[in-house]
């Protein structure tokens, strides 16, 4: 073999190691800018990365996350598509479209979304917690309750699948038995401020236990949640009943 020749199979292996390294470094960039939430500079970095290896899911989901944190949300389903047709059995991929479907209120979508995956993986504890969520809102609550009760068989100390449960309770009316779902989710995270706020407003409002509503109320707030703030404010500027005989 020529000299010649040689170096140029040489110059090509050198070539096309630095392009793959030059497109590993636009991905760990556009990831990072994400994370740090610098969005328009996650979206141009995962672009050009994805120009180049237009089959990495990691990247799709990325860019979709982004756009959709700009508000860009049609932009962000439309990524979450093409990374499918390149990875049409992506678990994560599958998840985010149906969590996206559902924020843009196309909750019919985002439950065969979650249908889809859960299809592939009938165990797969996000897809069925995503899924009930979705069907309270669409008030098919036996359905959602069973998404829960195998959610809960599955992961039995995941504090959100409780707040869930406690939420379908609620619209079934079983407002003690929410209370203890919501209870539940509290011991399993006691730092979880919308925990205390959905206990709160159940006391509130249809158990007439002003007192346990303030002191979840006040748990929730001192946690960072305004809302609960607000409600406490509220509670605290209510009048005091009258003693018997004044």
């Amino acid at each position: 073999m020529k000299l010649s020749r040689i170096i140029l199979m040489l110059l090509s292996i050198v070539l096309m190691a630095s392009g793959f390294a030059c497109a590993q470094d636009l991905l760990e960039q556009g990831l990072t800018a994400q994370k740090e939430k610098k969005h328009d500079q996650a979206v141009e970095l995962l672009r050009q990365f994805l120009k180049k290896s237009p089959k990495n899911p990691e990247a799709w989901k990325a860019r979709a996350q982004s756009l959709n944190a700009l508000e860009r949300r049609q932009e962000a389903l439309q990524n979450l598509e093409k990374g499918l047709k390149y990875n049409p059995k992506n678990a994560s991929l599958m998840l985010a479209k149906g969590k996206l479907l559902a924020d843009l209120e196309r909750r019919p979508e985002a439950i065969a979304a979650f249908g889809k995956l859960l299809a592939l993986q009938p165990n797969n504890v996000d897809a069925l917690k995503e899924r009930a969520e979705n069907y309270i809102n669409e008030a098919e609550l036996d359905k959602a309750m069973a998404d829960l009760a195998k959610a809960r068989t599955l992961a039995p100390a995941d504090p959100w699948v409780y707040h869930k449960t406690g939420m379908a309770l609620f619209c079934l009316n079983r407002y003690d038995e929410a209370v203890d779902a919501f209870s539940t989710a509290i011991k399993l995270s006691p730092v979880t401020p919308l925990f205390y706020f959905s206990r709160g407003e159940l006391y509130l409002r249809h158990l007439d236990s002003k007192d346990k509503a303030m002191a979840d109320f006040d748990k929730g707030c001192s946690l960072g949640f305004l809302l609960c703030c607000h409600e406490l404010e509220l509670l605290k500027a209510q009048p005091r009943p009258s003693e018997p005989g004044k």
